[in-house]
Protein backbone atom coordinates (compact mmCIF):
# COMPACT_ATOMS: atom_id res chain seq x y z
CA UNK A 1 0.00 0.00 0.00
CA UNK A 2 1.49 3.35 -1.03
CA UNK A 3 1.94 6.22 1.42
CA UNK A 4 -0.77 8.29 -0.34
CA UNK A 5 -3.26 5.42 -0.09
CA UNK A 6 -2.45 4.86 3.58
CA UNK A 7 -3.00 8.54 4.24
CA UNK A 8 -6.36 8.48 2.44
CA UNK A 9 -7.54 5.43 4.38
CA UNK A 10 -6.50 6.99 7.70
CA UNK A 11 -8.27 10.23 6.85
CA UNK A 12 -11.44 8.34 5.92
CA UNK A 13 -11.41 6.43 9.22
CA UNK A 14 -10.94 9.65 11.16
CA UNK A 15 -13.82 11.31 9.31
CA UNK A 16 -16.12 8.34 9.91
CA UNK A 17 -15.12 8.08 13.57
CA UNK A 18 -15.62 11.77 14.37
CA UNK A 19 -19.45 11.67 14.41
CA UNK A 20 -19.38 8.61 16.65
CA UNK A 21 -17.08 10.33 19.12
CA UNK A 22 -19.23 13.46 19.03
CA UNK A 23 -22.37 11.40 19.60
CA UNK A 24 -20.75 9.62 22.56
CA UNK A 25 -19.77 12.97 24.11
CA UNK A 26 -23.26 14.37 23.56
CA UNK A 27 -24.84 11.35 25.24
CA UNK A 28 -22.94 11.96 28.49
CA UNK A 29 -24.84 13.92 31.14
CA UNK A 30 -23.35 17.02 32.68
CA UNK A 31 -23.39 19.67 29.98
CA UNK A 32 -26.48 21.29 31.49
CA UNK A 33 -28.49 20.76 34.64
CA UNK A 34 -31.82 19.62 33.14
CA UNK A 35 -30.70 16.09 32.11
CA UNK A 36 -29.03 15.72 35.50
CA UNK A 37 -32.32 16.45 37.27
CA UNK A 38 -34.10 13.92 35.07
CA UNK A 39 -31.56 11.23 35.94
CA UNK A 40 -31.69 12.06 39.64
CA UNK A 41 -35.48 11.87 39.71
CA UNK A 42 -35.43 8.48 37.97
CA UNK A 43 -32.52 6.80 39.76
CA UNK A 44 -31.67 8.38 43.11
CA UNK A 45 -32.33 5.68 45.76
CA UNK A 46 -33.01 8.08 48.65
CA UNK A 47 -35.75 9.82 46.70
CA UNK A 48 -37.11 6.46 45.53
CA UNK A 49 -37.34 5.24 49.13
CA UNK A 50 -39.31 8.35 50.12
CA UNK A 51 -41.72 7.84 47.22
CA UNK A 52 -42.28 4.22 48.22
CA UNK A 53 -42.89 5.25 51.82
CA UNK A 54 -45.47 7.78 50.61
CA UNK A 55 -47.10 5.06 48.52
CA UNK A 56 -47.17 2.75 51.54
CA UNK A 57 -48.80 5.47 53.64
CA UNK A 58 -51.46 5.94 50.98
CA UNK A 59 -52.26 2.23 51.06
CA UNK A 60 -52.97 2.51 54.81
CA UNK A 61 -56.01 4.73 54.26
CA UNK A 62 -58.49 2.04 53.24
CA UNK A 63 -57.60 -0.42 56.04
CA UNK A 64 -57.80 2.36 58.64
CA UNK A 65 -61.53 2.82 58.00
CA UNK A 66 -62.43 -0.82 57.46
CA UNK A 67 -64.45 -2.92 59.85
CA UNK A 68 -62.66 -5.69 61.72
CA UNK A 69 -63.06 -9.15 60.29
CA UNK A 70 -66.20 -10.92 61.54
CA UNK A 71 -65.86 -13.93 63.84
CA UNK A 72 -67.53 -17.30 63.50
CA UNK A 73 -68.05 -19.64 66.45
CA UNK A 74 -69.41 -23.22 66.63
CA UNK A 75 -70.56 -24.72 69.94
CA UNK A 76 -71.42 -28.43 70.29
CA UNK A 77 -73.80 -29.00 73.21
CA UNK A 78 -74.23 -32.40 74.96
CA UNK A 79 -71.78 -34.27 72.72
CA UNK A 80 -72.52 -37.58 74.55
CA UNK A 81 -76.31 -37.32 74.56
CA UNK A 82 -76.47 -37.50 78.39
CA UNK A 83 -73.92 -40.33 78.42
CA UNK A 84 -75.85 -42.58 76.06
CA UNK A 85 -73.19 -42.50 73.32
CA UNK A 86 -69.56 -41.95 72.68
CA UNK A 87 -68.52 -38.32 72.26
CA UNK A 88 -69.05 -36.99 68.72
CA UNK A 89 -68.96 -33.67 66.90
CA UNK A 90 -71.39 -34.59 64.16
CA UNK A 91 -74.21 -32.01 64.43
CA UNK A 92 -77.00 -34.57 63.89
CA UNK A 93 -75.74 -36.73 66.77
CA UNK A 94 -75.25 -34.11 69.53
CA UNK A 95 -77.85 -32.44 71.70
CA UNK A 96 -77.62 -29.13 69.80
CA UNK A 97 -75.17 -27.10 67.77
CA UNK A 98 -74.89 -23.32 67.96
CA UNK A 99 -73.43 -21.31 65.06
CA UNK A 100 -72.53 -17.76 66.06
CA UNK A 101 -71.52 -15.02 63.60
CA UNK A 102 -70.13 -11.91 65.38
CA UNK A 103 -69.13 -8.49 64.10
CA UNK A 104 -67.32 -5.79 66.14
CA UNK A 105 -68.66 -2.27 65.46
CA UNK A 106 -66.95 0.92 66.69
CA UNK A 107 -68.94 3.90 67.93
CA UNK A 108 -70.46 6.11 65.26
CA UNK A 109 -67.86 8.26 63.49
CA UNK A 110 -64.76 6.46 64.74
CA UNK A 111 -64.10 4.70 61.45
CA UNK A 112 -64.30 7.95 59.48
CA UNK A 113 -61.95 9.65 61.92
CA UNK A 114 -59.40 6.84 61.69
CA UNK A 115 -59.56 6.91 57.89
CA UNK A 116 -59.15 10.69 57.80
CA UNK A 117 -56.19 10.48 60.17
CA UNK A 118 -54.55 7.93 57.86
CA UNK A 119 -55.25 10.22 54.89
CA UNK A 120 -53.57 13.16 56.61
CA UNK A 121 -50.58 11.00 57.52
CA UNK A 122 -50.36 9.94 53.88
CA UNK A 123 -50.36 13.59 52.80
CA UNK A 124 -47.63 14.32 55.34
CA UNK A 125 -45.59 11.45 53.89
CA UNK A 126 -46.15 12.78 50.37
CA UNK A 127 -44.97 16.20 51.50
CA UNK A 128 -41.88 14.55 52.96
CA UNK A 129 -41.21 12.89 49.61
CA UNK A 130 -41.63 16.23 47.83
CA UNK A 131 -39.25 17.81 50.31
CA UNK A 132 -36.76 15.02 49.61
CA UNK A 133 -36.95 15.82 45.91
CA UNK A 134 -36.55 19.57 46.56
CA UNK A 135 -33.42 18.84 48.62
CA UNK A 136 -32.04 16.46 45.99
CA UNK A 137 -32.72 18.91 43.14
CA UNK A 138 -30.96 21.69 45.05
CA UNK A 139 -27.91 19.48 45.58
CA UNK A 140 -27.80 18.56 41.89
CA UNK A 141 -28.10 22.22 40.85
CA UNK A 142 -25.43 23.29 43.31
CA UNK A 143 -23.05 20.52 42.27
CA UNK A 144 -23.52 21.38 38.59
CA UNK A 145 -22.70 25.02 39.37
CA UNK A 146 -19.57 23.92 41.25
CA UNK A 147 -18.49 21.81 38.26
CA UNK A 148 -19.02 24.80 35.99
CA UNK A 149 -16.97 27.03 38.29
CA UNK A 150 -14.11 24.54 38.56
CA UNK A 151 -14.10 23.80 34.83
CA UNK A 152 -13.88 27.45 33.86
CA UNK A 153 -11.40 28.22 36.62
CA UNK A 154 -9.14 25.53 35.16
CA UNK A 155 -9.55 27.06 31.70
CA UNK A 156 -8.71 30.49 33.10
CA UNK A 157 -5.66 29.12 34.93
CA UNK A 158 -4.44 27.38 31.76
CA UNK A 159 -4.84 30.59 29.78
CA UNK A 160 -2.92 32.55 32.39
CA UNK A 161 -0.28 29.81 32.56
CA UNK A 162 0.18 30.14 28.82
CA UNK A 163 0.44 33.92 29.20
CA UNK A 164 2.92 33.55 32.05
CA UNK A 165 5.00 31.20 29.90
CA UNK A 166 5.15 33.87 27.19
CA UNK A 167 6.06 36.49 29.77
CA UNK A 168 8.78 34.20 31.06
CA UNK A 169 10.22 34.01 27.55
CA UNK A 170 10.15 37.80 27.30
CA UNK A 171 11.94 38.01 30.65
CA UNK A 172 14.56 35.49 29.47
CA UNK A 173 15.16 37.50 26.28
CA UNK A 174 15.46 40.74 28.19
CA UNK A 175 17.78 39.12 30.71
CA UNK A 176 19.93 37.67 27.93
CA UNK A 177 20.13 41.16 26.40
CA UNK A 178 21.08 42.73 29.70
CA UNK A 179 17.80 44.66 29.87
CA UNK A 180 16.39 42.90 32.95
CA UNK A 181 17.59 41.20 36.07
CA UNK A 182 17.76 37.45 36.52
CA UNK A 183 15.16 37.63 39.28
CA UNK A 184 12.53 38.53 36.65
CA UNK A 185 12.98 35.16 34.97
CA UNK A 186 12.96 33.44 38.37
CA UNK A 187 9.73 35.21 39.34
CA UNK A 188 8.13 34.09 36.09
CA UNK A 189 9.13 30.49 36.78
CA UNK A 190 7.79 30.72 40.34
CA UNK A 191 4.49 32.04 39.00
CA UNK A 192 4.33 29.15 36.55
CA UNK A 193 4.96 26.64 39.33
CA UNK A 194 2.26 28.23 41.49
CA UNK A 195 -0.26 27.96 38.68
CA UNK A 196 0.69 24.37 37.95
CA UNK A 197 0.21 23.56 41.63
CA UNK A 198 -3.19 25.23 41.56
CA UNK A 199 -4.15 23.18 38.50
CA UNK A 200 -3.35 19.99 40.41
CA UNK A 201 -5.60 21.12 43.27
CA UNK A 202 -8.39 22.11 40.85
CA UNK A 203 -8.17 18.76 39.11
CA UNK A 204 -8.44 16.93 42.44
CA UNK A 205 -11.42 19.04 43.52
CA UNK A 206 -13.10 18.46 40.16
CA UNK A 207 -12.82 14.70 40.58
CA UNK A 208 -14.36 14.97 44.04
CA UNK A 209 -17.28 17.06 42.78
CA UNK A 210 -17.82 14.66 39.85
CA UNK A 211 -17.91 11.78 42.32
CA UNK A 212 -20.54 13.56 44.43
CA UNK A 213 -22.66 14.24 41.36
CA UNK A 214 -22.44 10.62 40.20
CA UNK A 215 -23.53 9.50 43.67
CA UNK A 216 -26.62 11.73 43.40
CA UNK A 217 -27.38 10.15 40.02
CA UNK A 218 -26.78 6.59 41.32
CA UNK A 219 -23.93 6.15 38.82
CA UNK A 220 -20.45 4.70 39.46
CA UNK A 221 -18.27 7.28 41.17
CA UNK A 222 -15.79 7.35 38.29
CA UNK A 223 -18.41 7.42 35.50
CA UNK A 224 -17.67 9.91 32.73
CA UNK A 225 -19.48 13.25 32.68
CA UNK A 226 -19.70 15.84 29.95
CA UNK A 227 -17.97 19.15 30.49
CA UNK A 228 -20.37 21.72 31.98
CA UNK A 229 -21.22 24.10 29.18
CA UNK A 230 -23.81 26.45 30.64
CA UNK A 231 -25.52 27.52 33.81
CA UNK A 232 -29.22 27.91 34.31
CA UNK A 233 -30.57 31.35 33.36
CA UNK A 234 -31.25 33.55 36.35
CA UNK A 235 -34.83 34.71 36.94
CA UNK A 236 -35.84 38.29 36.27
CA UNK A 237 -36.14 40.66 39.20
CA UNK A 238 -39.95 40.61 39.08
CA UNK A 239 -39.94 36.94 40.09
CA UNK A 240 -37.84 37.66 43.18
CA UNK A 241 -40.23 39.96 45.00
CA UNK A 242 -39.77 39.07 48.70
CA UNK A 243 -43.44 39.37 49.63
CA UNK A 244 -44.52 37.18 46.72
CA UNK A 245 -41.88 34.56 47.49
CA UNK A 246 -42.80 34.47 51.18
CA UNK A 247 -46.42 33.82 50.22
CA UNK A 248 -45.29 31.05 47.86
CA UNK A 249 -43.21 29.47 50.62
CA UNK A 250 -46.21 29.48 52.94
CA UNK A 251 -48.33 27.89 50.22
CA UNK A 252 -45.97 25.49 48.44
CA UNK A 253 -43.12 24.49 50.75
CA UNK A 254 -43.25 20.68 51.16
CA UNK A 255 -42.14 20.80 54.79
CA UNK A 256 -44.91 23.25 55.71
CA UNK A 257 -47.36 21.10 53.75
CA UNK A 258 -46.34 18.10 55.85
CA UNK A 259 -46.61 20.06 59.08
CA UNK A 260 -50.08 21.30 58.13
CA UNK A 261 -51.16 17.71 57.47
CA UNK A 262 -49.79 16.68 60.85
CA UNK A 263 -51.81 19.45 62.52
CA UNK A 264 -54.98 18.17 60.86
CA UNK A 265 -54.07 14.63 61.89
CA UNK A 266 -53.60 15.79 65.49
CA UNK A 267 -56.97 17.59 65.41
CA UNK A 268 -58.66 14.42 64.21
CA UNK A 269 -56.78 12.42 66.84
CA UNK A 270 -58.17 14.70 69.52
CA UNK A 271 -61.69 14.15 68.17
CA UNK A 272 -61.09 10.40 68.20
CA UNK A 273 -59.93 10.52 71.82
CA UNK A 274 -63.22 12.23 72.73
CA UNK A 275 -65.14 9.54 70.86
CA UNK A 276 -63.48 6.96 73.10
CA UNK A 277 -65.79 8.09 75.88
CA UNK A 278 -68.50 6.08 74.17
CA UNK A 279 -68.66 2.26 73.99
CA UNK A 280 -67.95 0.02 71.01
CA UNK A 281 -70.37 -2.76 70.05
CA UNK A 282 -70.37 -6.39 69.10
CA UNK A 283 -73.40 -7.79 67.24
CA UNK A 284 -73.98 -11.53 66.90
CA UNK A 285 -76.58 -13.81 65.37
CA UNK A 286 -76.82 -17.44 66.50
CA UNK A 287 -78.88 -20.17 64.82
CA UNK A 288 -79.19 -23.36 66.89
CA UNK A 289 -79.38 -26.76 65.20
CA UNK A 290 -80.99 -29.79 66.79
CA UNK A 291 -80.46 -32.97 64.83
CA UNK A 292 -80.95 -31.99 61.19
CA UNK A 293 -82.84 -28.72 61.45
CA UNK A 294 -82.51 -25.21 62.84
CA UNK A 295 -84.89 -24.90 65.74
CA UNK A 296 -84.19 -21.40 67.10
CA UNK A 297 -82.43 -18.13 66.40
CA UNK A 298 -80.70 -15.81 68.86
CA UNK A 299 -79.43 -12.23 68.51
CA UNK A 300 -76.76 -10.80 70.81
CA UNK A 301 -75.60 -7.23 71.47
CA UNK A 302 -72.40 -6.69 73.46
CA UNK A 303 -70.71 -3.41 74.38
CA UNK A 304 -67.77 -2.41 76.46
CA UNK A 305 -68.34 -0.17 79.46
CA UNK A 306 -65.97 2.86 79.45
CA UNK A 307 -65.38 2.96 83.18
CA UNK A 308 -61.67 3.87 83.08
CA UNK A 309 -62.32 7.60 82.85
CA UNK A 310 -58.97 8.64 84.30
CA UNK A 311 -57.20 6.73 81.54
CA UNK A 312 -59.42 8.30 78.87
CA UNK A 313 -58.90 11.83 80.21
CA UNK A 314 -55.15 11.24 80.07
CA UNK A 315 -55.50 10.15 76.43
CA UNK A 316 -57.49 13.29 75.68
CA UNK A 317 -54.84 15.49 77.29
CA UNK A 318 -52.18 13.64 75.32
CA UNK A 319 -54.09 14.28 72.07
CA UNK A 320 -54.39 17.99 72.91
CA UNK A 321 -50.68 18.20 73.72
CA UNK A 322 -49.85 16.54 70.39
CA UNK A 323 -52.00 19.11 68.60
CA UNK A 324 -50.29 21.98 70.44
CA UNK A 325 -46.88 20.50 69.59
CA UNK A 326 -47.76 20.15 65.90
CA UNK A 327 -49.01 23.75 65.78
CA UNK A 328 -45.87 25.09 67.48
CA UNK A 329 -43.64 22.98 65.23
CA UNK A 330 -45.24 24.39 62.10
CA UNK A 331 -44.77 27.94 63.39
CA UNK A 332 -41.10 27.23 64.12
CA UNK A 333 -40.55 25.70 60.69
CA UNK A 334 -42.27 28.64 58.99
CA UNK A 335 -40.09 31.15 60.87
CA UNK A 336 -36.94 29.24 59.94
CA UNK A 337 -37.89 28.93 56.27
CA UNK A 338 -38.80 32.60 55.93
CA UNK A 339 -35.51 33.56 57.59
CA UNK A 340 -33.57 31.33 55.17
CA UNK A 341 -35.49 32.84 52.25
CA UNK A 342 -34.56 36.35 53.33
CA UNK A 343 -30.90 35.38 53.70
CA UNK A 344 -30.78 33.73 50.29
CA UNK A 345 -32.48 36.66 48.58
CA UNK A 346 -29.90 39.01 50.10
CA UNK A 347 -27.08 36.71 49.02
CA UNK A 348 -28.53 36.41 45.51
CA UNK A 349 -28.72 40.19 45.13
CA UNK A 350 -25.15 40.58 46.39
CA UNK A 351 -23.89 37.95 43.94
CA UNK A 352 -25.59 39.64 41.00
CA UNK A 353 -24.23 43.05 41.98
CA UNK A 354 -20.75 41.59 42.41
CA UNK A 355 -20.85 40.03 38.95
CA UNK A 356 -22.01 43.30 37.41
CA UNK A 357 -19.18 45.22 39.06
CA UNK A 358 -16.61 42.62 38.03
CA UNK A 359 -17.85 42.60 34.43
CA UNK A 360 -18.40 46.31 33.88
CA UNK A 361 -15.68 47.84 36.00
CA UNK A 362 -13.12 45.55 37.65
CA UNK A 363 -12.23 43.38 34.64
CA UNK A 364 -11.93 46.16 32.01
CA UNK A 365 -9.78 48.23 34.36
CA UNK A 366 -7.58 45.25 35.20
CA UNK A 367 -7.09 44.43 31.50
CA UNK A 368 -6.16 48.02 30.71
CA UNK A 369 -3.74 48.03 33.63
CA UNK A 370 -2.15 44.80 32.41
CA UNK A 371 -1.75 46.07 28.84
CA UNK A 372 -0.14 49.24 30.13
CA UNK A 373 2.14 47.28 32.45
CA UNK A 374 3.14 44.92 29.63
CA UNK A 375 4.03 47.83 27.36
CA UNK A 376 5.90 49.52 30.19
CA UNK A 377 7.86 46.37 30.97
CA UNK A 378 8.81 45.86 27.33
CA UNK A 379 9.99 49.45 27.21
CA UNK A 380 11.92 49.09 30.44
CA UNK A 381 9.77 51.58 32.36
CA UNK A 382 8.24 49.06 34.80
CA UNK A 383 9.70 46.12 36.66
CA UNK A 384 8.51 42.53 36.31
CA UNK A 385 6.85 42.49 39.74
CA UNK A 386 4.47 45.25 38.61
CA UNK A 387 3.65 43.25 35.49
CA UNK A 388 2.85 40.14 37.56
CA UNK A 389 0.64 42.19 39.90
CA UNK A 390 -1.28 43.47 36.88
CA UNK A 391 -1.70 39.93 35.61
CA UNK A 392 -2.98 38.82 39.01
CA UNK A 393 -5.55 41.63 38.97
CA UNK A 394 -6.92 40.34 35.67
CA UNK A 395 -7.09 36.86 37.11
CA UNK A 396 -8.81 38.07 40.28
CA UNK A 397 -11.40 39.96 38.26
CA UNK A 398 -12.26 36.90 36.16
CA UNK A 399 -12.37 34.69 39.23
CA UNK A 400 -14.67 37.23 40.90
CA UNK A 401 -16.99 36.82 37.92
CA UNK A 402 -17.02 33.04 38.24
CA UNK A 403 -17.44 33.11 42.03
CA UNK A 404 -20.35 35.52 41.74
CA UNK A 405 -21.99 33.26 39.15
CA UNK A 406 -21.49 30.24 41.43
CA UNK A 407 -22.90 32.10 44.43
CA UNK A 408 -25.96 33.24 42.46
CA UNK A 409 -26.64 29.69 41.26
CA UNK A 410 -26.29 28.26 44.75
CA UNK A 411 -28.59 30.91 46.21
CA UNK A 412 -31.12 30.28 43.44
CA UNK A 413 -31.04 26.54 44.16
CA UNK A 414 -31.67 27.20 47.87
CA UNK A 415 -34.55 29.58 47.09
CA UNK A 416 -36.19 26.99 44.84
CA UNK A 417 -35.70 24.35 47.52
CA UNK A 418 -37.57 26.57 49.98
CA UNK A 419 -40.33 27.14 47.44
CA UNK A 420 -40.58 23.47 46.56
CA UNK A 421 -40.85 24.42 42.89
CA UNK A 422 -38.96 26.13 40.08
CA UNK A 423 -38.93 29.89 39.72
Amino acid sequence: MTYALQTAVLATLLILGAPARALAEESLPGASVEPLLTLARAHNPDYASMRFEAQAATERIAPAGALMDPKFRVEWMDVTQAGSQAPTLWPNDVGSTKYTLMQDLPWFGKRDLKQNIAAQEAQASQGKAQGSWAELAARVKTTHAQRYYLHHTKKLTLELLDLTTRLAKVAQVRYAGGLAMQQDAIRAQLEQTAMQTELVALQSESRQVDSRLNALLARPSNAALAAPERLRPLPVAAKLNPDTLMARVEHSNPQLFSEASRIKSAELGRELSLKNRYPDFTLAITPTQMQSRITEWSVMLELNIPLQQASRRAQEREAQAMLDAATARRAAVANQLLSELSENLAGFDAAQNTEKLATSSQLPQAELTFQAALAGYENGKLDFATLLDAQRQVRQAKQAQLKAQLEAQMRLADIEKLLGEEL
